[in-house]
């Protein structure tokens, strides 16, 4: 994103959703790279809406289409380029592209993670579904009447697969590489550091599938985040599980891909994953129950409509999982956790009482109640 700084200003579409006066407001986003302030004109009313300022946490490679910045404890979603200076400038500086986890790279899905992450890839939009026949054939539309398809429909409605809209620079051919051929025996060759060559079997379960255009990139991250009453929800089993949230600072940081691995190496299973933006009313909500309790209740509000954050659903082996998932969790401060229980989550992951890598929930009651509020509230 060197090259941004060549202008005096960017500038994007964007829009916030009001929740108290439930109106959609549309906006011109002015972003100056010079000393990374933003602007913001309401196109409604044509006035100005925020004066140009800094915004903490706000910097040039936040400023793309497609992702959700945080303005004021505001959502301000970036949907597109206001004109076509912008647009040339940053198109394939952040481009969009897709890729879906298949049911039989699912047990490596932290080691993919990590290799999209570690690639520059920044994840916008992410969640874990159940795909009918149905959903198979209109996703892969274009292949009708090839002798692949039902053995590729007979995989994909075995079990989930993770949804993913990526962006990076140059995403789209990024990915492809990344990815690798389709083929892994072909892909072990060519390309033995790809994902299919780490951990495909076949040409059907070959762990990863790629969009190969920037039109078909589109078509693939609408057919599952596009809100529409047909596209497919994100799962949970609401069985024997609890509930643990990935906060902004660790998903920005890149630790998505080892937490979700550390989980699953400690035998617990992810069955249930949503990417969320939350706003400061579902924050304070959902943590309501440590108002007035823990000094840092504020804090940890903010903490979680910083930016995006990861919901899981995690399932065990026996009946008391929210229990031995909440060890595996460890101390809410990760320095005491560091000290007698070096071998958690938050010992490895956290930072301090509020970035400390992930909520868990606390109290066995309440998990149900807590995957509820994702999975089912904020999902409907």
């Amino acid at each position: 994103m060197t090259e941004i700084g060549k202008t005096d200003h960017l500038s994007f579409k964007a829009q916030w959703y009001d929740l108290e006066s439930s109106l959609l407001k549309k906006f011109i986003l002015y972003f100056f790279p010079s000393d990374n302030t933003i602007e913001l004109f309401d196109t409604k009313t044509r006035k100005l809406f925020l004066k140009r300022t800094r915004c903490e946490g706000i910097t040039a490679e936040h400023i793309y289409v497609g992702n959700t910045i945080m303005v004021f404890s505001r959502q301000i979603v970036i949907n597109d380029y206001a004109n076509n200076v912008t647009k040339e400038q940053l198109e394939h500086k952040m481009q969009r592209t897709f890729a879906l986890i298949k049911p039989d790279g699912l047990q490596n899905k932290g080691n993919i993670l990590n290799i999209l992450i570690s690639n520059h890839f920044k994840i916008a939009k992410l969640k874990m579904v159940n795909m009918t026949k149905d959903d198979v054939l209109e996703f892969y539309s274009e292949h009708k009447g090839e002798s692949f398809l039902p053995f590729v429909v007979d995989l994909l409605v075995s079990a989930p697969v993770i949804a993913l809209e990526l962006m990076g620079e140059r995403g789209l051919e990024k990915l492809i590489k990344l990815v690798g051929p389709s083929d892994p025996s072909v892909a072990k060759t060519k390309a033995p550091s790809s994902i299919r060559a780490l951990y495909g079997k076949d040409t059907v379960k070959n762990a990863i599938h790629a969009s190969n255009t920037i039109e078909s990139a589109d078509k693939e991250c609408n057919f599952f985040f596009e809100t529409r009453c047909d596209s497919p929800k994100a799962i949970a089993t609401f069985t024997n599980s609890t509930c643990c949230i990935v906060k902004p600072h660790a998903f920005q940081e890149g630790k998505l891909g080892d937490i979700i691995k550390m989980i699953e190496d400690n035998n617990f299973t992810v069955t249930g994953m949503q990417l969320f933006y939350l706003e400061k009313v579902n924050a304070e909500e959902f943590l309501e129950i440590y108002k007035g309790v823990v000094p840092e209740y504020m804090d940890m509000v903010q903490q979680l409509i910083s930016g995006p954050c990861l919901a899981l659903e995690i399932s065990g082996q026996s009946n008391d999982t929210p229990i031995k998932f909440r060890e595996l969790v460890g101390p809410s401060d990760p320095e005491i956790a560091c000290q007698i229980k070096p071998k958690t989550i938050r010992a490895r992951f956290g930072k301090n009482k509020v970035e400390n890598a992930v909520h868990v929930t606390d109290l066995p009651e309440d998990a149900s109640l807590e995957v509820e509020y994702f999975f089912k509230l904020l999902c409907s």
